[in-house]
């Protein structure tokens, strides 16, 4: 019942046609044959959903991104949207204008981000990030982030602000993870990949949306 991506084949309908106008049993067992079949397939189909791993069949909005660049704040007044380069996973979510976080449909998400910050200062500083749906600041939503001193000249402090949040939007809404820095020495910064041993590259900011129920 499931095709190579795990998707379950819904049944098709019987087709039954019209009964003649005397009683025939060849047509009644031919129409009891696939009723019969018909329910057996809607049993599997239902057996398989609400088994033990049902879950490997749904086919849920999500979408996952990355972006592969360093970004700075040109000062410590204006918020700045986190931005995106790379998608790597998308059903239902695109990224819009590099930074939006656009749903197909509506319902309660859960956005789970992390950003690699370096603090290039001598002092100790924060950064907030917080959210924004449809260019709206959404109440409480904010957190900051403390970062300590840089270790010496050309050797930052590094750090990962990751959390998850849930929030409701509607259809064609879109969400962004908006940041400000307390000093502009503060910065979003990716790493190429190293060697000795090799190891991948770290990425400025990852961003993950997935659906979590249409009841908002």
């Amino acid at each position: 019942m499931a095709t190579k991506q795990q998707q379950l084949e819904a049944p098709s309908i019987p087709s039954l046609g019209y009964p003649p106008e005397a009683y025939e049993r060849r047509n009644l067992n031919e129409n009891n044959s696939a009723l019969n079949n018909y329910f057996r397939k809607v049993t599997s189909v239902l057996g398989s959903l609400f088994g033990p791993k049902g879950g490997k069949f749904m086919n849920n909005p999500y979408g996952a991104f990355q972006d592969s660049t360093d970004q700075v704040a040109a000062n410590t007044t204006t918020a700045y949207a986190v931005t995106f380069n790379t998608t790597d996973f998308a059903n239902g979510v695109t990224i819009a204008s590099s930074s939006r976080l656009t749903v197909a449909d509506a319902g309660i998400w859960n956005l789970q981000f992390s950003i690699q910050f370096t603090n290039t200062t001598n002092a100790s500083q924060d950064v907030d990030v917080w959210f924004r749906v449809n260019g709206t600041n959404i109440d409480n939503s904010n957190s900051r982030f403390g970062f300590a001193p840089r270790k010496g000249v050309g050797d930052p402090y590094h750090t990962i602000a990751a959390l998850n949040y849930f929030v409701s939007l509607n259809a064609t809404d879109y969400v962004e993870i908006m940041w400000r820095p307390t000093d502009v020495g503060v910065t979003i910064e990716q790493y190429a990949a190293g060697t000795t041993p090799t190891r991948p590259a770290v990425p400025s900011a990852i961003v993950t949306m997935s659906f979590v129920s249409n009841i908002t």
